[in-house]
């Protein structure tokens, strides 16, 4: 089975790690240090917080400011309308921000805001049956 890490450069990864354990996420301790945090998503999905710093040392060129330029959208599955409520509600109450409206298209629903880096984080709800193909 592949795994995913997503690799995002952030101004403090203590503020960064509150901030998505106040989401209800968990981090894998072998993989964090001072400059480094890795937040679990899922049993193969992470996303690798890292200082500006230390994600330079991986990349060729200047690293984006997120709060200027969009560039990425990270969007997560959600289990319900709720659970899509609940993760926006707790993002902007501990530093995350709007981004865009909420988009409710009867199926599909989804809410989106940004971390307190300015990286865009969706949160989206779709209906089983409509994914399963056996809503008409």
């Amino acid at each position: 089975m592949r795994s995913i890490f997503v690799n995002l450069p952030v101004a403090d990864v203590a503020a960064s790690r509150a901030f998505f354990d106040a989401l209800g996420f968990t981090f894998n301790e072998q993989f964090c240090d001072e400059s480094t945090a890795c937040l679990v998503i899922e049993q193969n999905v992470f996303a690798m917080l890292m200082t500006h710093e230390r994600f330079g040392d991986f990349v060729i060129g200047e690293v984006a400011d997120p709060r200027k330029t969009t560039e990425v959208l990270l969007a997560l599955s959600a289990d319900s309308r709720e659970e899509v409520d609940r993760l926006k509600a707790a993002a902007l109450a501990n530093g995350g921000a709007e981004w865009k409206e909420d988009q409710d298209h009867g199926f599909m629903y989804g809410a989106s805001f940004t971390d307190p880096d300015g990286h865009v984080w969706e949160a989206v709800w779709m209906d089983p049956a409509v994914v399963e193909g056996s809503a008409s």
